[in-house]
């Protein structure tokens, strides 16, 4: 199962894709962020280790050793983070997952990919840019669009979320937390079966 210790060898890298400071808390764009918190309480650990010019910690699951980041870089450059994180581990491209906020599904709903464009999400496609490729599995929670076609699409993922949005997300965000483990312990389409 999970147990709070390190080894030797890196086998993952987790990210979860937000913007730091308070401004953002509780925002759309930071559902990732809200992933990770949930994740700090599904395997009783921290991302305090800054590392990457990201909090980070690690964690065991299935005897693989998981590096969890949280990039303080702002969304637009989260790539350079993870693209040194790989370096420094050695980890391929197909080993980094990334959870980050979707305005293409409605509020709450969850999507495990295997691979994909950046879909207009900047911090996906900063990785994309500057880590090799596409080939990298998303979970991907969903914030919903905006109802009138001519609202900011950068104002509505920097909005704070209503009181039901933010509890249908951190719902969300609690199942991103599992389909993270699920990757991990029987792969991707495993949890693509069980979360989409």
């Amino acid at each position: 199962m999970l147990f709070a210790k390190k080894n030797k060898t890196t086998d993952w890298i987790a990210v979860f894709l937000g913007n730091p400071g308070s401004r953002y808390d509780k925002t759309r764009h930071n559902a990732g962020f809200m992933a990770a918190d949930e994740t700090e309480k599904k395997f009783a650990i921290k991302l305090n280790r800054m590392k990457f010019n990201s909090l980070t910690a690690v964690t065991i699951i299935d005897g693989k050793r998981v590096f969890l980041m949280k990039p303080q870089t702002f969304m637009n450059l989260s790539g350079g983070a993870v693209r040194q994180a790989m370096k420094f581990f050695r980890i391929p491209l197909s080993n980094v997952i990334a959870i980050s906020d979707d305005v293409s599904l409605s509020v709450g709903k969850l999507r495990v990919r295997r691979r994909g464009s950046a879909g207009g999400h900047n911090g996906l496609r900063d990785i994309i840019e500057k880590c090799g490729g596409e080939d990298f599995p998303r979970i991907k929670i969903g914030v919903g669009a905006p109802l009138h076609e001519e609202y900011d699409m950068a104002d509505w993922v920097l909005s704070k979320l209503s009181d039901k949005d933010e509890k249908l997300i951190v719902e969300a965000a609690a199942l991103a937390s599992g389909a993270l483990e699920m990757i991990i312990l029987e792969g991707v389409d495993r949890a693509m079966e069980k979360y989409n």
